[in-house]
């Protein structure tokens, strides 16, 4: 039988890049891999077809030659074989895409592991997000041991190579009719055995530890914002460069202000008398109270806007606006003469005194007539 395009069997294009035909080799090999379809012919064949394939077009020498000659170029060079060639090239490609598959990690021994990320969760009040602040925190974290300084062991004649991966960190393990390279078992990947372990850490390089760090945290932040401290996440091991910290913050309401982004917004209460006849009120901002003047005849729910009252903006541009509405409160618990004074009022009132009023049922006579 025929030989099928390579490019057809990974299903890319000819233009496909190494990435792109790592992608696609791994989705089609993962579907055939023989582990996954015991005693399936068809599957093991499209496998090897596959494995063929990308053992060609990922090798720039090997890929030039099969787009000028197509499979015709097989014996042209040497080692163009894309497949059971006894070569390394292969089996390390498969190694770095599958080697979670079979449950190693394809690393080298003594390579530096990162240390991990970390997350704080931080409580700010409203003020300290509106104009900014420096706090102190203590982070729980795993720290290179100070008694051995990451080795691990009482000393450097305690380490020994391991003798299980020569070193490598390494070992091979023959699946089917390839070798995959695994993470040594016996020393986990570090290529040294410890006889005599650190008595302060046992072995593991790292003990656990508090730090005090101060972050400072600047105008305009809001809950889910985060602060970025680099390196202050875990220490990493073998040498391996320290983690981040990352700075949850979760801003406390206030009992005044609502916030929308860089704006505030707040209710004022004000009399009927107030409302009407016009007046200068004072109303909170966060920098202390200011005057407002309310012009006479205002009607509840009016917004009055305060520029650059707001919450800092935390990319700069100034400041948001503050947003007053005003609500025109009803009296309660009247006195007798009072009462009377609003029943004169009211009938002394016309029409043109509640402009609300009569366009309200102006639309009802136009509805109903």
């Amino acid at each position: 039988m025929a030989k099928r395009d390579y490019y057809d069997v990974l299903g890319v294009s000819k233009t496909a890049s190494g990435d792109e035909l790592k992608k696609a080799y791994r989705k089609v090999a993962m579907q055939h891999h023989p582990d996954r379809n015991p005693g399936n012919q068809e599957a093991e064949d499209k496998f090897k077809e596959a494995s063929e394939a990308f053992g060609v077009l990922s090798d720039k020498e090997k890929r030039a030659r099969y787009d000028q000659f197509g499979h015709a170029a097989e014996g042209m060079g040497e080692g163009f074989s894309g497949f059971g060639d006894g070569g390394s090239g292969f089996s390390d490609i498969f190694g770095d895409i599958f080697g979670e598959f079979f449950g190693g990690t394809g690393s080298g021994g003594g390579r530096g592991e990162r240390g991990a990320d970390l997350q704080y969760n931080l409580n700010i009040s409203f003020e300290e997000a509106a104009f900014g602040s420096s706090k102190e925190i203590d982070v729980p974290r795993m720290e290179t041991c100070d008694t051995c300084g990451g080795l691990g062991a009482r000393s450097e004649r305690d380490v020994e190579v391991c003798q299980s991966c020569g070193g490598s960190g390494q070992q091979r393990i023959q699946q089917g009719f390839f070798s995959v390279a695994t993470t040594c078992s016996r020393c986990g990947g570090r290529g040294k055995t410890i006889r005599h372990p650190c008595n302060k850490c046992g072995g593991r390089t790292r003990i656990s530890k508090t730090k005090r760090l101060r972050i400072n945290i600047p105008a305009g932040v809001d809950t889910g914002s985060r602060i970025k401290l680099t390196g202050e996440g875990e220490h990493g091991s073998q040498g391996g460069p320290a983690g981040d910290l990352y700075v949850a913050l979760r801003v406390q309401n206030h009992p005044i202000f609502e916030r929308e982004d860089s704006d505030l917004f707040c209710e004022v209460p004000v009399s009927f008398a107030q409302a009407t006849l016009g007046t200068e009120l004072g109303v909170p901002t966060l920098d202390g109270q200011a005057l407002l003047k309310i012009p006479a005849g205002s009607q509840t729910h009016k917004i009055f806007r305060m520029r650059n009252q707001g919450i800092a903006q935390l990319r700069g541009g100034g400041r948001g606006d503050l947003h007053i509405r005003i609500v025109v409160e009803t009296p309660t618990n009247l006195t007798t003469r009072q009462k009377e004074l609003l029943e004169e009022f009211d009938a002394l009132s016309s029409e043109e005194h509640h402009p609300l009023r009569e366009k309200f049922f102006k639309g009802l006579r136009d509805l109903f007539s």
